[in-house]
């Protein structure tokens, strides 16, 4: 009995092989129509959330499950994650803080200088008033020495000297009046004996009246100390309040005319010999010297401006 046997026809995805035999499909390969229903089923699906929101329940419900283990996930690795930033900030932090801490010392010492700076701009806007007021150019100084350690009691140390056109027996003064006068000089300093030293003797003019004597220093340098006057004219009385000025001197040296000395405070009378004395305070406070005024002749070579009458600087 012969039983005949039905071709094989090679099904979707089969194919024959060298000997006309079939090849088993491989089995990983997706059937086309599974791929198209699950295609369908998820267009289905889609198409009723977006309608009727079928699908928001289990939404809900795995929100439900996962978000509070998503949380502590995000409890846990979050500090962690964080590290890198963290100190990325810290270091920014501490950069900033270190700036605006020395942005404070900064603003501290400016405040702190700020008095001195008015003060000292004030005694330069006050020097050249005086040069305008005496009619006579001046070379600005800056007091860095005081004391009796050049073997003088009462003397300062000025921070100009030949260079600046500075010479002995030039007269000093500052904003207020007459500091004193010109000892010695170095190319870059000079010594100034003070009008309040007690070898310090200065001709004077006395107010309104016009009269004159020797005024001469006592030695102190306190608010409370004076200066004394002595009329050549014994019967002529100086009021108290009288302004006194510098009589002047030969050729200017050591002292030119007109330069501020003080006020008369006390006049004292002397029955026995008829004589008359007067104390004087100073307009100047020689115990707070700082910018002062060499009096120099117009247009004279100096190493630093040099305040004219006019009150230019040159």
């Amino acid at each position: 009995m012969v039983l005949l046997q039905r071709p094989l026809r090679p099904d979707h995805g089969d194919r024959l092989n060298r000997r006309g035999g079939l090849e088993p499909r491989d089995p990983r390969a997706p059937k086309r129509a599974g791929v198209v229903a699950l295609l369908l089923a998820c267009a289905t699906i889609i198409t009723l959330d977006a309608s009727t929101g079928a699908l928001e329940p289990a939404r809900r419900v795995a929100g439900e499950v996962y978000g509070p283990v998503e949380k502590a996930a995000t409890t846990v690795a979050g500090p962690v994650i964080g590290i890198p930033g963290w100190f990325r900030t810290h270091d920014q932090l501490r950069e900033e803080v270190e700036a605006l801490r020395e942005e404070n010392t900064d603003l501290r010492g400016q405040l702190a200088a700020a008095p001195y700076d008015r003060n000292k701009l004030a005694e330069y806007e006050g020097l050249t008033a005086t040069a305008e007021q005496i009619g006579y150019a001046v070379v600005p100084a800056r007091v860095i020495g005081m004391g009796s350690a050049q073997s003088f009691s009462r003397t300062a140390t000025i921070d100009a000297g030949s260079a600046a056109g500075i010479q002995p027996d030039m007269t000093v003064v500052n904003g207020d009046g007459l500091v004193g006068r010109v000892l010695r000089v170095t190319r870059s300093t000079a010594t100034v004996l003070l009008l309040a030293d007690a070898d310090s003797t200065v001709g004077g003019r006395v107010g309104e009246s016009s009269e004159v004597g020797f005024v001469r220093g006592t030695g102190g340098l306190a608010d409370d100390d004076r200066l004394d006057l002595e009329l050549l004219d014994q019967g002529e009385v100086p009021h108290r309040g009288a302004t006194v000025v510098t009589w002047g001197s030969d050729e200017g040296a050591p002292y030119v005319s007109g330069i501020p000395i003080g006020r008369v405070t006390a006049v004292f009378s002397s029955l026995r010999d008829s004589s008359q004395r007067a104390e004087v305070q100073p307009y100047v406070d020689f115990s707070a010297l700082d910018v002062v005024g060499v009096v120099v002749p117009s247009g004279t070579r100096s190493d630093r401006a040099v305040i004219e009458a006019d009150g230019d600087l040159r």
